[in-house]
């Protein structure tokens, strides 16, 4: 799913007015790929949840947010067929609700 945010960040970057969406999404998709010892938590004082970021995270989630959250879904119901792979389905459901609204989120390390 790494791969995944990557691409979505090089088809955002394709424009002037995608490169906030690029940055974003190149951040998440490292995340993706090791989300343990971080964890996803609400920006302090941030406004981007509301107004200008609002818009943002409408736009994010028509065109490249709703793709990422399905194809989290699916690999979260597929990491958690086994016992061994319950840690990477809750993380999976984490990024799920995260590719939907990622401008009013930050990644921090725990």
């Amino acid at each position: 799913m790494g791969l995944g945010w990557w691409f979505a960040a090089l088809l955002a970057a394709i424009t002037i007015i995608g490169i906030p969406y690029a940055i974003a999404a190149f951040r998440i998709g490292s995340f993706s790929f090791w989300p343990f010892g971080r964890a996803i938590v609400d920006r302090p004082g941030s406004e981007l949840g509301r107004g200008i970021g609002l818009i943002g995270n409408v736009i994010w989630a028509i065109f490249l947010g709703w793709w990422l959250a399905l194809g989290h879904l699916v690999s979260a119901l597929l990491c958690a067929i086994t016992v061994i792979g319950l840690p990477f389905a809750w993380q999976h459901l984490r990024l799920a609700a995260l590719s939907l609204a990622p401008y009013s989120k930050q990644i921090v390390t725990t």
